[in-house]
């Protein structure tokens, strides 16, 4: 694939907004003051990135209520099968963004211009942070591609803040040890980025964000308590979840709440699996242009040629 045609083929639309489904007679929750409410519900879209089927539940589209994040994939599940070509996502360039992959199951392999070979596996978390720009590959890794595996993660875009837009490239990796977990008889909650009952991640961000994988299990339930003038969202891996005003969010729907209340409370009846994020909204100017994400239009034309001078370096 041509250089040109990756960058602007790299950005496909967004979720669309969901019919909302309220709970009857059988609510798990009751109505407190401080719970936060559910601006929009959306279905996530699907399509394809490469060779990795995804759905796409925002791409900048919905920034009032997800900033600091710009784009969350799921990708996957993906089967790999013994000696087949696995997940090739080709080399392409990031700007002004930090690309986050958090896998749910088996394996790959990041290579990258400031010199990385990283093979990063189930429940580990991996961060590129591109800055004033730096290219990657995601690919199979030998192993899964030897012997078979499926492949099932999420990759979530975080903004840089305007300050940091032209900082120096770095990639990170966090392994099980660095990301807590916290468990009850009512829920398992991962803590990835931020802090959630005392339990604090390493993962650095520039800005206050946080990045919580929660399991409830039949009739488990969890209130999660957030700074009111941060952004959430809820987005929904398997099973159902009745969270604000008895609402039902389903198997691949993502609930962004609106601003101005502090709990996040979330009920399952059967059991389920979601992502929780959210974060201190930039208030800045957004630009985009597939990979590369500015404040100003003269700053993707300096990615640009950036990119095309080899300042952001070669795999």
């Amino acid at each position: 694939m041509r250089r040109r045609q990756f960058i602007k083929g790299s950005a496909i639309l967004g979720a669309s907004l969901a019919v909302p489904r309220v709970l009857g007679a059988n609510s798990g929750l009751f109505a407190v003051p401080s719970e936060r409410r559910i601006a929009k519900i959306l279905d996530a879209k699907p399509g394809m990135v490469q060779t990795v089927p995804i759905f796409r539940a925002f791409t900048g589209d919905q920034y009032d209520f997800v900033s600091p994040f710009v784009l969350l994939d799921e990708f996957g599940p993906l089967p790999v099968a013994p000696g087949g070509d696995g997940m090739t996502i080709e080399a392409h360039p990031h700007a002004g963004v930090t690309p986050t992959t958090y896998l749910l199951s088996g394996s790959g392999r990041h290579t990258d211009s400031l010199a990385n070979d990283i093979i990063y596996k189930e429940g580990q978390f991996m961060l590129f942070s591109s800055g004033r720009g730096a290219i990657h590959e995601e690919v199979s890794d030998e192993g899964i591609k030897s012997d078979g595996g499926t492949v099932h993660g999420f990759q979530i875009w975080l903004n840089l803040p305007a300050a940091e837009k032209f900082s120096d490239p770095v990639t990170s990796i966090h392994d099980h040890a660095a990301l807590p977990v916290i468990e009850t008889e009512k829920y398992r909650l991962k803590v990835v980025i931020g802090e959630a009952f005392g339990q604090r991640a390493a993962t650095h961000t520039y800005t206050p964000v946080f990045y919580y994988h929660i399991h409830l299990p039949a009739g488990g339930q969890v209130e999660i308590p957030t700074d009111p003038t941060h952004n959430a969202f809820a987005y929904m891996i398997d099973g159902e979840v009745e969270t604000a005003g008895q609402q039902i969010v389903s198997d691949r729907q993502i609930a962004l709440y609106a601003r101005g209340d502090e709990l996040i409370r979330l009920y399952s009846e059967k059991g389920c699996e979601l992502m929780l994020l959210g974060g201190k909204p930039l208030n800045e100017p957004l630009v985009t242009y597939g990979p590369f994400v500015m404040n100003t239009q003269e700053q993707i034309q300096q990615c640009f040629q950036n990119y095309r001078s080899g300042n952001m370096g070669y795999l």
